[in-house]
């Protein structure tokens, strides 16, 4: 099984840096941003979201551990909101590392946040996955998680007249 433990200041910056530039990289696979323009608009989105960093309030930034080794197996970042039936969760990364990726890591954390849950009475976990990404949302699915709204796009291909 897996544990969170908080993310120390240097965890938080082993993880920022390539979460700005993924979720950057994401954005242009899903055709959302320029690939010009998509490393800004991610640090302006990081910076945004997380203005005191780690330390930013209703933010919750841990390390993936695994119980049985004390590996550090991944990242895993949640929002704390307080809505109007309770509370909810929104989780805005979660990684696991490259080398422990096929190992049910992934079911393990999605069924730790369950635990953590319920231990901080949050009535609803929310999340975005990339459409792309077909790998997470199968997880997603057999976690129990459940299609909310979807947006769909079509490129148009024309020949451009010069005017």
């Amino acid at each position: 099984m897996v544990r969170f433990e908080k993310m120390s200041e240097e965890d938080f910056q082993e993880f920022l840096q390539p979460a700005i530039a993924e979720y950057a990289e994401e954005k242009v696979k899903a055709g959302t941003w320029a690939e010009s323009e998509a490393l800004q608009k991610s640090r302006d989105s990081f910076d945004g979201l997380l203005p005191s960093g780690m330390e930013t309030q209703n933010q919750y930034l841990f390390v993936i551990i695994d119980s049985g080794s004390g590996n550090k197996v991944g990242y895993f970042w949640f929002q704390l909101i307080e809505r109007l039936f309770g509370r909810e969760a929104f989780i805005y990364d979660f990684k696991i590392l490259e080398e422990f990726r096929g190992r049910s890591y992934g079911h393990q954390t999605m069924t730790a946040m369950d635990e953590m849950a319920k231990s901080m009475s949050i009535a609803k976990i929310s999340l975005h996955v990339f459409a792309h990404n077909q790998i997470a949302r199968k997880l997603y699915e057999k976690s129990g998680y459940h299609e909310t709204d979807i947006n769909m796009s079509k490129w148009i291909e024309f020949n451009q007249i010069d005017c």
